[in-house]
C-alpha cells in the first residue's frame, strides 16, 4: 500500500517509492529503496523534500517504524563496499558545495559487466543524442532552454554510469559517428558524471556536473552560421567568436532562469585555465571552482581524442599522456581523479602488448587502472591479423603486458573508426 509521508516522519525501514519535489531538491540518486543506514535517513531531513511516498507492502508502515528498536540500523546493516567508510562517512564533505557526503549505501554502483552494460548504453546513448541534437537545434531558433529538458537525460546517463563506471565513455569512444558538436556534448556530459563520481561529490553535485557538461557548448548554435569550422576546431575562430560562443551561450542559459548556478559557472569557465591562460575573461586559479576546473578536463580530453583543435585526433591513451602534459593549465588532482574514471589506457586504447601482438583495451580493471582487458587482433611478427582473443591483463600473472600504445597507420590497419566498432561489438555479443 502507498501512503504520503512528512520527511520528518520518515524512519528507518520504511521502503521510499518515490520523492516529492523537483530532482534538484533531494540528495539521491534513486527515488526507491528500503531505508535502512541512519546517515541517509539525514540526508533525507536534512534536504529540501516535502514529503515521500512510502510502500508499505515493502517496508515499515508509520506506526510500526515509530515503535522499532534501537538496534534496528544494526540489523540492517548495509554491504560494505570495498572503500572504507570512514574515507566518505559523516565527517567527509564535498569539495563542491561543503554538504555532507552521502554513506557507502548511497554511492555503491550495482557491478553490470562492462559487456552487459554496453547494450543499454547504446540505447540510452541513441536516446540522448536526439535530445541534445533537438536542444541545439531549438537554441539556434532562439527557444529558451530549462532545466526540466535536460534532466531525464542526465538521469539515463548516471544510471549507465552508475551500473558500471566505464561502458557508457567506451561505447561512445568506439562508435562509429564522427565528432560534432552534439556528440561532443554528450560525451562531456557522461566523462563530468564519471569523474564525479570517482571524486565521490554529492547526487546534487554530480547531477550538475552532468548538466554542465551537456551544456557548455550550447552557444555555438548563436553563431553565424557559416563561421563555423567544419572540423569543429573552434580554437582557429577570431577571438570574439570563439569567445562568443562560452558568453552567449551562458546568457541563453541564465535567461532560462532555473539552471543551478555552478552549471553557469562552469559553462562559463570550461575554457578558462588555472595559469590565466584560458577565456574567455583570462581568469586564474583562485577563481575556478572544482566544477569548471573537472569542465575544463573532460572537455580538453574529449577534444583531443576527436581531433576537434585541429589535427589528427589522438588514442584515447595518447589523450590521456597529453592531458598530463597540460599542467599547470589544468588541475592536476582533478586530471588524477579522471584517469581513475577512464583509465591509464581507457576503452577503445590501441596499444602494444609484449608478445608482440595488437589488441584494443575493451574493459578497465578497477583495482589496477594500467592492467585492462583487451581484444587481441592484430600480429606484429606476422604484420597481419590474427584470431581475436580476450586478455584479463590483471589475470594473467604477468604472460603478457601492455608495453606502448599503436600506431594504427604506421600498422596499416585501416578505418580505425570501423575496427574500433567492430571489436567492441565482438566483445558485446561476447565472442570468445
Amino acid at each position: 500500500m502507498l501512503k504520503r509521508v512528512e520527511t520528518n516522519e520518515v524512519r528507518l525501514g520504511m521502503f521510499i517509492h518515490k520523492l516529492e519535489g523537483s530532482w534538484f531538491k533531494h540528495p539521491f540518486w534513486k527515488s526507491r529503496f528500503l531505508l535502512e543506514d541512519e546517515d541517509l535517513l539525514q540526508s533525507l531531513r536534512d534536504s529540501a523534500v516535502p514529503a515521500v511516498i512510502i510502500d508499505t507492502a515493502r517496508g515499515a508502515d508509520v506506526s510500526r517504524a515509530r515503535m522499532a528498536a534501537p538496534g534496528m540500523a544494526e540489523r540492517h546493516k548495509p554491504i560494505q563496499t570495498s572503500m572504507p567508510r570512514a574515507s566518505f562517512g559523516q565527517a567527509r564533505r564535498s569539495p563542491v558545495s561543503g554538504n555532507r557526503l552521502p554513506p557507502a549505501t548511497a554511492m555503491r554502483a550495482v557491478g553490470t559487466s562492462t559487456a552487459a552494460e554496453f547494450g543499454a548504453a547504446r540505447q540510452v546513448a541513441g536516446r540522448a543524442g536526439r535530445v541534445v541534437n533537438k536542444l541545439f537545434l531549438e537554441a539556434r531558433l532562439g527557444k529558451t532552454l530549462a532545466a526540466s529538458d535536460v534532466e531525464p537525460l542526465i538521469e539515463d546517463i548516471y544510471a549507465s554510469i552508475q551500473r558500471n563506471l566505464y561502458a557508457f565513455n567506451g561505447l561512445l569512444r568506439c562508435q562509429q559517428d564522427g565528432g560534432n558538436i552534439y556528440r561532443h556534448s554528450l560525451a562531456v556530459s557522461a566523462l563530468m558524471i564519471a569523474l564525479a563520481r570517482t571524486m565521490r561529490l554529492t547526487p546534487l553535485d554530480t547531477r550538475e556536473a552532468g548538466m554542465a557538461g551537456l551544456l557548455m557548448d550550447i552557444g555555438v548554435g548563436q553563431l553565424p552560421p557559416d563561421a563555423l569550422p567544419q572540423d569543429g576546431d573552434y580554437s582557429r575562430l577570431p577571438d570574439d567568436l570563439r569567445d562568443g560562443h562560452v558568453v552567449l551561450g551562458h546568457a541563453l542559459l541564465k535567461a532560462a532562469g532555473d539552471i543551478p548556478d555552478q552549471v553557469l559557472r562552469a559553462c562559463l569557465r570550461h575554457h578558462e585555465r588555472l595559469d590565466g591562460s584560458g577565456y574567455p575573461y583570462r581568469l586564474g586559479a583562485e577563481d575556478l571552482d572544482v566544477i569548471s576546473r573537472m569542465a575544463a578536463v573532460c572537455d580538453s580530453y574529449d577534444t583531443l581524442v576527436n581531433g576537434l583543435a585541429g589535427g589528427e585526433a589522438l588514442d584515447p591513451a595518447q589523450a590521456i599522456l597529453a592531458l598530463q602534459a597540460m599542467e599547470p593549465a589544468l588541475d592536476g588532482e582533478v586530471i588524477r581523479h579522471f584517469i581513475d574514471s577512464v583509465g591509464v589506457y581507457p576503452i577503445g586504447s590501441l596499444v602494444v602488448l609484449r608478445s608482440e601482438r595488437v589488441a584494443m583495451v575493451v574493459d578497465e580493471d578497477p583495482t589496477d587502472n594500467a592492467k585492462p582487458t583487451v581484444r587481441v587482433f592484430h600480429s606484429l611478427r606476422q604484420g597481419s591479423a590474427v584470431r581475436q582473443a580476450t586478455i584479463v591483463l590483471s589475470q594473467c600473472y604477468g604472460e603478457d603486458e601492455i608495453v606502448g600504445i599503436a600506431d594504427p597507420v604506421a600498422l596499416g590497419l585501416g578505418d580505425v573508426a570501423a575496427l574500433r566498432a567492430s571489436l567492441l561489438g565482438a566483445v558485446e555479443r561476447g565472442a570468445s
